[in-house]
């Protein structure tokens, strides 16, 4: 379904005040690992947001995430103090990993290693020669 107006508002808002938090709060970087936010997505009732985080570097993601949810009423607490004028209820935050880095990351290392595999001369476009 399309996300209306209201919602890329709120969610952009949402998303420049957690940005300033994470900041703040130090979670931009926790146990070594960069966190970044990449997306803030909100149901149409503008209620619930859901949170996504970037992980770059990080040996336990899961871990990194429960760190992140233990300070989830901390977090709220300053986005509420933050958009209190603008929105009239503050989203329930959920917060979700992310991956997409990983998988370009895969995607690029599989790519590396099929052009080391091909052999000289081979080319890459499927081209046959005749023109």
């Amino acid at each position: 379904m399309q996300e209306g107006k209201r919602q890329k508002q709120v969610g952009a808002l949402l998303m420049e005040e957690l940005s300033g938090i994470f900041q703040r709060l130090g979670l931009s970087m926790v146990d070594g690992a960069l966190i970044s936010l990449t997306a803030v997505k909100v149901t149409p009732d503008l209620l619930e947001a859901r949170v996504y985080l970037s992980i770059f570097k990080g040996s336990d993601p899961a871990g990194i995430m429960k760190k992140i949810e233990d300070r989830g009423w901390e977090i709220k607490k300053e986005l509420a103090e933050r958009v209190k004028h603008q929105l009239r209820r503050i989203p329930i935050l959920q917060y979700f990993h992310d991956d997409t880095l990983d998988h370009a990351d895969k995607m690029e290392e599989l790519f590396k290693k099929i052009k080391a595999e091909r052999p000289p001369g081979s080319n890459s476009a499927g081209e046959s020669g005749a023109e």
